[in-house]
């Protein structure tokens, strides 16, 4: 059974939310130019992130301590995670425009969702991955190592390794 949180009424979580938006805030308008004020401060925004990384702007994150990231890292404009769980993103990873990532989800209960009720499900996006523009990676799912998700995609379930994977729902086309 899915467990749901009220981080409304957690003020812990309100003033660290507040705070990774207003870094966020700085961090998109910095000048492009500022490589290295902007590769400082998206180390104070994440948890983790490894050597050689580019994060475009805009991003957008609900907390940041959540966000682990490997080496070999890229984000194209307007990445956007939801991280109120953890989110781990491997080594060699390549995200393309308009992505999303979400691990908040809302009961469908709707006086349970008026209670500003939510849940907190991990995602984790392996090695070697490729994510193609505007896709969607929905809480609780792993996409595995090799693989490529492309564009438009809405991620609802686990997707293997060394596989190509499109569509929504997402599904295998074939394998890499």
């Amino acid at each position: 059974m899915e467990q749901y949180y009220n981080l409304v009424a957690d003020k812990k979580m309100q003033k660290e939310h507040l705070q990774a938006q207003r870094l966020c805030h700085e961090y998109n308008l910095l000048d492009p130019k500022e490589i290295e004020k902007r590769q400082q401060l998206i180390q104070k925004i994440v948890k983790k992130i490894g050597e050689n990384f580019v994060i475009e702007q805009p991003f957008h994150c609900d907390y940041g301590y959540f966000i682990t990231i490997g080496d070999n890292f890229y984000a194209n404009y307007n990445l956007t995670i939801l991280d109120t769980e953890k989110v781990e993103i491997g080594d060699n990873v390549f995200i393309g425009p308009n992505v999303n990532i979400y691990t908040a989800g809302h009961p469908l209960d709707i006086k349970r969702r008026n209670e500003n009720l939510e849940s907190r499900i991990p995602v984790k996006i392996g090695n070697n991955v490729w994510i193609g523009g505007n896709v969607t990676i929905l809480p609780g799912t792993t996409i595995g190592d090799n693989t490529t998700i492309g564009a438009g995609s809405v991620v609802t379930k686990d997707i293997p390794s060394n596989v190509l994977a499109v569509g929504n729902p997402c599904n295998i086309i074939k394998k890499l």
